[in-house]
């Protein structure tokens, strides 16, 4: 008898100590709000996607879940077919010109620095030229020797008419004279060259006054895009030149284009560029020229357009990022951006809803991204209802029901 007691008191004691456990357990976890709440999501979310257990892949939202959805059908879009590239902005070498000395001197003065915009003729320097000096006395000199000749003609030509001299006499005297023109021609030829007007070789005959100033101007029209010279410095024909003067209306954009990609590019195809200092801008060109080689280190071919820069605004040595079309738009469905999930084993999935509460998962194919839509190459039809927004939270809620 007294066993008996002893061992039902055991187990009444056992009861109690269950009954505050696990009373313990339910006031730990009632007084926890973040574990009340995620246990309430989760089971949210698990309720959702498993309302219909023979469909693991479907979705159904409730009245407040529907508030994080946007449900839009699938349109028809175009997309064009581009090919995009980084490039860089240079000069146009074929509108650029080094402005050498056509003579050996020393540089006495500089009339532009790199950047500034000059006039085709605006000088750019001046050199002391002996060449010029020289030039200048022979000049000189045959002026003087004709006119010495035309005065020594003309009197002979009076003694001729009173018998005298003979008439050998006076034909060597035109010939003289004759000689003597052609030599001053030549002279003033010579002057010429160094860029002497016609009035400045008669202002240095008149004045009988030689100035060795070379004056060398700038052959077009442009910005000055180096300058190797100062004051002093010996320059002569074949060394650096002192200036490089570029067409800037125009400029370069060089590529290297994929091996893979470069059949495609033709020479007259359009190129939209678009630079990182611009903004919104677009600068239109043209392709001129496509590489005949591939760079056997890199695998790329270099490809050059000319880029139209009216207000010259372009830099040298600015990154591009350019589109070429290269062949006529195509026609495909297309989903908004956000409609659209990447998931983890790499494929890209869209959700798909008949009645705009019920999604179901789909594995698409997408292809080129324009305007905020991406194209669908399989997948969905056009007309079909699909998540717009909130796809990714379909995602989430479907992975949380499979866990």
């Amino acid at each position: 008898m007294t066993n008996d007691r002893v061992r039902a008191a055991v187990i009444g004691g056992l009861i109690v100590a269950a009954a505050l456990i696990y009373a313990a357990w339910r006031l730990d976890g009632a007084g926890k709000p973040e574990f009340a709440a995620t246990t309430r999501a989760n089971a949210e979310l698990g309720d959702a996607a498993t309302a219909n257990p023979r469909d693991q892949d479907s979705v159904n939202l409730s009245d407040t879940q529907l508030a994080s959805v946007k449900v839009a059908p699938v349109e028809v879009r175009e997309f064009p077919v581009e090919k995009e590239a980084v490039g860089s902005i240079d000069f146009n070498e074929e509108l650029s010109v080094q402005v050498f000395t056509p003579y050996q001197g020393r540089i006495i003065a500089l009339f532009g620095s790199i950047g500034d915009d000059v006039k085709k003729g605006q000088t750019l320097f001046t050199i002391d030229s002996p060449d010029l000096l020289q030039a200048e006395s022979t000049l000189i000199a045959a002026a003087g020797v004709l006119d010495l000749q035309n005065r020594s003609l003309a009197r002979l030509r009076d003694l001729y008419t009173t018998r005298a001299i003979s008439q050998r006499d006076l034909e060597q005297a035109t010939s003289d004279q004759q000689t003597a023109e052609g030599n001053l021609r030549a002279a003033r030829d010579a002057v010429r060259l160094f860029g002497k007007t016609d009035a400045d070789i008669d202002r240095i005959i008149a004045g009988r006054s030689a100035d060795p100033t070379l004056v060398v101007p700038s052959p077009i029209a442009g910005r000055i895009t180096a300058r190797n010279a100062a004051p002093g410095l010996f320059v002569q024909p074949g060394a650096s030149a002192p200036y490089t003067v570029s067409n800037i209306d125009t400029m370069w954009m060089l590529a290297n284009v994929a091996e893979d990609d470069s059949p495609a590019f033709r020479v007259g195809q359009s190129v939209q560029v678009r630079l990182g200092a611009f903004p919104g801008r677009v600068f239109d060109g043209k392709i001129t020229t496509i590489g005949a080689t591939v760079d056997p280190n890199t695998r790329r071919v270099l490809v050059r357009s000319d880029i139209s820069d009216p207000q010259r605004e372009l830099r040298s040595g600015m990154f591009a990022n350019f589109v070429i079309r290269i062949g006529d738009p195509v026609r495909s469905p297309a989903i908004a951006l956000d409609g659209v999930v990447r998931e983890g084993d790499g494929t890209t999935t869209a959700w798909v809803t008949a009645d705009r509460r019920r999604f179901t998962k789909r594995t698409v194919k997408i292809g080129e991204q324009r305007d905020g839509y991406r194209q669908i190459l399989q997948g969905v039809q056009v007309g079909e209802l699909v998540a717009t927004e909130g796809a990714l939270f379909l995602s989430n809620a479907l992975a949380t029901a499979s866990r």
